[in-house]
């Protein structure tokens, strides 16, 4: 644990994914041109032993659905040399890329991306640290102007400032447990590599997203011998909506006027606008899976078996395989499907950023509805007693919109946490590292 007198940074990060990863560019750019009295002492802590984002759905071919422009810099300074275009030209692969002629690259290139960027400021983060709670440290007069992050080791940091992104955490359906056949999606070519059965001969995808449908058409491409279902409620994957104006809802001026609407409109907004992200699919892989449906239906060997309009109902591990219950929802029907495996590509809920606080979640304000009230900074709103900064990258849709937990605004966010923390910032004192 720290002691009086340990180095207390200006900042604490939770979690290194791609959100903090740019706020810590966005340090290092600054950093480098300020004066030694200007600059932010910062820190990230990482649970895993190096980089890694979402590296279970890393499929091979899978694009972005974001542009290349919306990397972890250019939004914020195009002429930053952490910007996309900068790692193509390191990797000797700017011309081709252009030859290319496509704004959305493979999703391996862009972690690769991540990876050459986050090895450039590895000096700022403290990789295998898992971070396990916050505990207020009282000042003068009661009030918190420091807090400490408990690592799991034991190790603690203090700091002014603490900016958490958990990440998102696998949801499942109700009742349903991860198993050795009963997967999510999320660590769906991890599980795989690890996988020591016999061959499947049948899977079930269970969702009607983005990811059930990259799941379906990798299993069909990649196991040749092998019945692929695809289980949803829908009647046929829903195409995401990526056109030019319904694309502003991701602008950065369009967060300002979701932070500043009252909450009917927000919702509204919410509502109006959820085909551009969620439970849709790029219309390229919806017609790629149409197509393979018709041709296996023109040779006579279907394969490809889309069960649409149907709702699962459980998912259970059997001897030797899993089982899945669903309901046909136009006649009521009750359906038995044995599988060797089951990935549930059933999305995400947000990361618990408050359950981390512990006692100073009880100086966070909330809403009406319950909900951690946040500025449009990014810091949450506190008790008076509280004047240590608590940031958020993620679990802010109710008061920033959809793009709060999205790549497409992360480089701009980075620079308003950062113009934050310099507005708000006291000089640090020196003082010994933490070991």
């Amino acid at each position: 644990m720290s002691q009086p007198g340990d180095r207390t940074y200006d900042l604490v990060g939770v979690g290194f994914g791609p959100a903090n990863l740019a706020l810590a560019i966005a340090i290092e750019e600054h950093n480098a041109q300020a004066a030694p009295e200007a600059r932010i002492d910062a820190l990230f802590v990482e649970r895993q032993p190096r980089f890694g984002w979402h590296r279970g759905m890393l499929i091979d071919g899978a694009t972005m659905q974001v542009s290349f422009l919306k990397d972890l810099v250019t939004m914020r300074n195009p002429t930053s040399d952490f910007s996309f275009l900068s790692y193509l030209q390191d990797r000797d692969r700017l011309v081709d890329f252009i030859n290319h002629k496509t704004f959305f690259p493979t999703r391996t290139e862009f972690h690769d991306y991540f990876s050459w960027a986050a090895d450039r400021v590895s000096h700022l983060v403290a990789y295998d640290g898992e971070a396990v709670a916050v505990q207020p440290v009282a000042g003068d007069g009661g009030r918190v102007a420091e807090v400490e992050l408990v690592l799991r080791d034991g190790r603690a940091l203090r700091a002014r400032n603490l900016v958490i992104t958990g990440g998102l955490q696998p949801c499942m359906p109700e009742g349903v447990r991860q198993s050795e056949r009963v997967w999510h999606n999320q660590g769906f070519l991890t599980r795989l590599a690890e996988y020591t059965g016999p061959a499947p001969k049948r899977w079930t995808v269970v969702g009607a997203g983005q990811s059930a449908a990259e799941v379906t058409e990798y299993l069909h491409r990649t196991y040749p011998d092998a019945e692929i279902c695809s289980v949803f409620t829908r009647y046929g994957y829903s195409p995401a909506d990526d056109s030019p104006f319904a694309n502003r809802i991701f602008d950065p001026e369009a967060v300002d006027l979701f932070h500043g609407a009252p909450e009917t409109v927000k919702r509204r907004l919410f509502d109006y606008h959820r085909g551009t992200n969620y439970s849709v699919v790029d219309m390229d892989l919806i017609e790629e899976l149409y197509r393979r449906v018709y041709q296996e239906k023109v040779a006579g060997v279907e394969r490809l078996k889309m069960l649409n309009a149907r709702e699962v109902l459980d998912v259970r591990e059997v001897p030797g395989g899993a089982r899945t219950t669903y309901e046909f929802l136009p006649t009521g029907e009750r359906v038995v499907l044995d599988s060797d495996i089951v990935v549930c590509a059933t999305g995400y809920r947000p990361f618990d950023a408050l359950g981390l606080l512990g006692p100073a979640a009880e100086l966070c304000l909330r809403d009406e509805m319950g909900r951690v009230q946040v500025k449009r900074d990014y810091r949450v709103a506190t008790d008076p007693a509280l004047t240590a900064g608590i940031y958020l990258q993620g679990g802010t849709e109710h008061t920033h919109g959809i793009t709060s937990s999205l790549l497409s605004n992360a480089a701009v966010r980075a620079g308003e946490i950062l113009g934050s923390l310099l507005a708000g910032r006291v000089p640090a004192t020196e003082a010994l590292p933490v070991h």
